[in-house]
């Protein structure tokens, strides 16, 4: 089990599913451990069967970029889109896992390339964006070395299906139902009013340049920083690894209409 003990209600949630689970063989995040008085592990190093995540979305994608394992969420934020419970779910989302009475629903990933290296994959997106505040950047997309879009833009948002519904939506992009194989491109405050949201296979190779090369930052889920000068190239594509997410009866209409649309 992993949980975000930072946020307000994380440690009092964490204390639940803990004496939840605490009759299992449950390993627990070392952060987490010390709070409970015992000893842990670092999240890399965990091989369970299921990650119990306790926190919002950034626990679980945090989480996504260090272990393979399915992920169960707990909200113990405010969205959590990504979650599959509440704190009011607990002990039966508890005893459904004990029993088996679960799916795993798979998820594609980003692969992210800058400069030849290799950054952490993506649940939700890749952000490349200037690096100073109020200055625009020139980009070049490619899609599969065919030029896709060349825009005059603050950055560009290379997103998952799943990352549909967060940065990229925020932006304009469309959002896409997890089934389908697709990524989103998304220019972010593009100069030009022409310059929309563009829906690529998930199967392309997708390339960003800067033609007049100035610093960038290319931002992984939020998670991970690679500062750039703006000579890098960068590739994406689909990572050759799925995210999976225990999950119960909800689809993802259900999640979208309860947590973006209702209120």
């Amino acid at each position: 089990m992993t949980a975000n003990v930072e946020i307000p209600e994380g440690p009092r949630i964490a204390k639940i599913v803990y004496e939840a689970l605490k009759d299992q063989d449950l390993v627990l995040e070392r952060e987490v451990a010390k709070r409970f008085g015992t000893e842990g592990e670092r999240i890399e190093d965990m091989k369970v069967d299921i990650m119990v995540a306790v926190g919002g979305d950034g626990t679980i994608l945090r989480a996504l970029q260090k272990n393979a394992a399915p992920i169960f969420g707990v909200n113990a934020g405010e969205l959590g889109f990504l979650t599959e419970i509440s704190e009011g779910g607990i002990s039966e989302g508890v005893q459904r896992i004990l029993r088996e009475d679960f799916r795993v629903e798979e998820r594609i990933k980003l692969k992210t390339v800058v400069g030849g290296k290799r950054a952490k994959d993506a649940m939700n997106e890749t952000v490349v964006h200037t690096a100073h505040i109020a200055k625009i950047r020139q980009f070049k997309v490619f899609v599969d070395d065919e030029l896709a879009m060349e825009v005059r833009a603050d950055g560009i948002i290379v997103s998952t299906p799943t990352g549909s519904t967060t940065y990229s939506m925020s932006v304009g992009g469309p959002i896409l139902d997890p089934r389908v194989q697709a990524l989103v491109i998304a220019p972010m405050a593009p100069f030009k009013f022409a310059s929309r949201p563009t829906v690529v296979p998930a199967s392309s190779n997708i390339r960003l340049e800067l033609p007049r090369p100035k610093p960038c930052l290319a931002v992984i889920d939020g998670q991970e920083d690679i500062h750039m000068t703006g000579e890098e190239q960068v590739h994406f594509t689909s990572a050759e690894t799925k995210a999976r997410f225990v999950r119960f009866e909800r689809g993802f209409y259900t999640r979208t209409r309860e947590k973006l649309m209702v209120g």
